[in-house]
């Protein structure tokens, strides 16, 4: 079987004719024919073998890639989350997370958006419980996933986006996805909370979806914190550490905050809200993407160039599909 291998521990990946056929006996699994694959985060760390889910098992050559889309027996065409490795011929996905495509998807766009819209969606209606109306900031807009948040945040109803980030370019192009203000993280510490402050004063933050943590987060919290009368009540929700996994958070913040500190991944989410993603927001999601309104800026490479592309960098808010045709 065709498919795209990590062969030797902490080797790239490579392109095979023939590995193992995969296994279809298994009671939930659904078999796809699959077709396009994107590369995250995640799979990059599973991967190079870093990822805590597979840094302490014996190692065997293994497919890469979570999730993707393809065509099922009867040639619908779905996304689907993978029980085994992704980026090959056929695989076993779950068929409690097969999500039929729409008519007219771009199958790249199909392939890249789920994974972005689980860290954004859920952090924004199922953690925050946003209401159409309030005010949002996302600490950390210009990746992949903060870039689908703006879009899905005034799609959802919200009267203000405020976004931050450090590369300037892919910032202002925010605003052209639904942005309304923008704060660049290049500033000093006391700047940060000068600026957090001011639009906590003018616009009072209803929710605020972080992807970075650190400083920038840290920064955010002393914002919020009031000077002796009562503050508004912000929901704050966690979802990355890319600036760090630490903070110092003053007692204090808690006690002169109407704060409710929230994380938003895989632990935190329950079967059923993970249900509603899966039957609910994401069929909704390629919708608006085959009507024009979500947008998510794929590279695609066939699969026999993985192991020279592998590691060749993408520019800021782009997302590497592997496609098998």
């Amino acid at each position: 079987m065709k498919a795209v291998i990590v062969k030797e521990k902490g080797q790239t990946p490579i392109y095979t004719t023939d590995f193992q056929s995969v296994n279809t006996t298994t009671p939930q699994g659904v078999l796809l024919q699959v077709k396009a694959v994107s590369i995250k985060n995640l799979d990059r760390a599973i991967a190079s073998s870093q990822h805590y889910s597979v840094s302490s098992k014996p190692f065997a050559p293994f497919v890469i890639g979570t999730d993707g889309v393809g065509a099922l027996e009867d040639g619908t065409l779905a996304y689907g989350f993978g029980l085994q490795g992704m980026l090959s011929e056929y695989a076993v996905v779950n068929q409690s997370q097969l999500v039929p495509l729409p008519t007219g998807i771009d199958l790249a766009l199909a392939a890249a958006l789920p994974n972005a819209l689980m860290g954004s969606v859920m952090a924004l209606l199922l953690r925050a419980k946003f209401k159409p109306g309030e005010v949002v900031l996302i600490n950390g807009a210009t990746g992949v996933t903060g870039q689908v948040a703006v879009q899905m945040a005034k799609h959802y109803g919200a009267s203000k986006v405020i976004v931050t980030g450090r590369h300037t370019p892919t910032l202002d192009q925010l605003k052209t996805l639904g942005a309304d203000e923008v704060i660049a993280l290049q500033e000093d510490q006391e700047a940060l909370i000068h600026a957090f402050h001011r639009v906590h004063r003018e616009t009072p933050l209803d929710v605020v979806i972080d992807y970075l943590w650190g400083n920038s987060a840290a920064a955010i919290l002393s914002a919020l914190k009031g000077k002796g009368h009562y503050q508004h009540p912000t929901r704050f929700v966690n979802v990355g550490a890319m600036s760090g996994d630490l903070l110092q958070l003053s007692s204090s913040i808690l006690r002169g905050t109407d704060l409710m500190l929230l994380g938003s991944g895989i632990g935190s989410w329950t079967p059923q809200e993970t249900e509603h993603f899966f039957q609910v927001l994401l069929p909704e999601a390629f919708e608006l993407a085959v009507k024009g309104q979500l947008h998510l800026d794929t590279v695609s490479h066939s699969w026999q160039q993985i192991s020279t592309i592998w590691d060749k960098p993408l520019a800021n808010g782009q997302r590497l599909v592997i496609t098998t045709d």
